[in-house]
């Protein structure tokens, strides 16, 4: 039994929040300093290296597929480095691995390295990523303006669940640190299943209403799938966006006003950021 299996709701509503560039402001530092880099290091493409980073941020950044696995942008990345630069021995496998594989994690990996070198590579990287990740100063990694308010206000009257697809420790040391956990009802993270079957589990617990905040394209799908509500957090915008939950969409959501031309404007504008 998980916590999420035990919990008992408390309240008529449930803001559902993801953590990683949505609560936290930290999927820019950790792709910039440390996704993009580690490649370039593991596949010895320095001669490449500004046009290769910049390309890997706009895949996992500023574009759709922001938010995409870490080894399905791997994958994408390595096969236009392919097409562009240089032989990426091996990205067929490993892109037809990441099109396919029912668990995309670094035991999944481990378990296909014996198979070809690009998955010992690729674990090698991801292995590499974590260890930059938890070099990074704690000071750097910080939630965005206005989200302890919003969480705040949204806990008066919701059940506040953060929904993640990052580690459990991870999410728990950061939300711990910034003193955000009193307003947390419950933390799902990736040990607990993916974002859709997190919020299918807690429409079972009987709730009038499910807002899903999150950044992107899919956390947007994960409350679709389970027709629930979507509050959009916008890259480069969050600031903007945490205040006008504060503002407007909180209330429109305890309200019952959220649905229909209010949720499309913010459908919208979501889908115009990433350039969709």
């Amino acid at each position: 039994m998980s916590a999420l299996d035990d919990f008992k709701r408390n309240k008529r509503f449930a803001v559902c929040v993801d953590s990683d560039g949505c609560a936290m402001d930290t999927m820019n530092i950790k792709h910039i300093r440390c996704f993009g880099p580690c490649m370039v290091e593991e596949w010895n493409l320095e001669q490449w290296k500004d046009a290769i980073l910049d390309r890997w941020n706009v895949i996992n950044l500023y574009s759709g597929t922001r938010g995409i696995n870490r080894f399905k942008g791997l994958a994408m990345a390595l096969a236009e480095i392919n097409m562009q630069y240089t032989t990426i021995g091996g990205i067929d496998v490993l892109t037809a691995w990441a099109e396919s594989a029912p668990e995309l994690s670094n035991d999944a990996v481990a378990m296909k390295a014996a198979e070809h070198p690009i998955f010992e590579k690729a674990l090698r990287w991801s292995r590499a990523v974590n260890a930059a990740i938890e070099a990074l100063p704690p000071e750097e990694v910080k939630p965005f303006a206005h989200v302890e308010e919003a969480l705040a206000a949204a806990h008066r009257q919701s059940d506040v669940v953060v929904v993640s697809s990052a580690n459990p420790e991870a999410v728990r040391d950061e939300w711990k640190r910034f003193e955000l956990l009193p307003h947390v009802d419950l933390l799902c993270t990736q040990e607990m299943g993916s974002k859709a079957f997190c919020i299918s589990r807690l429409k079972e617990k009987g709730y009038d209403a499910i807002l899903m905040c999150g950044d992107a394209p899919g956390d947007e799908q994960a409350a679709r799938k389970n027709q629930v509500l979507y509050y959009p957090i916008l890259v480069s915008r969050e600031n903007e966006s945490w205040q006008r939950f504060l503002d407007e969409g909180l209330d429109r959501f305890l309200a019952g006003k959220f649905a229909g031309p209010y949720q499309q404007e913010l459908l919208d504008a979501f889908n115009a950021n990433l350039g969709q």
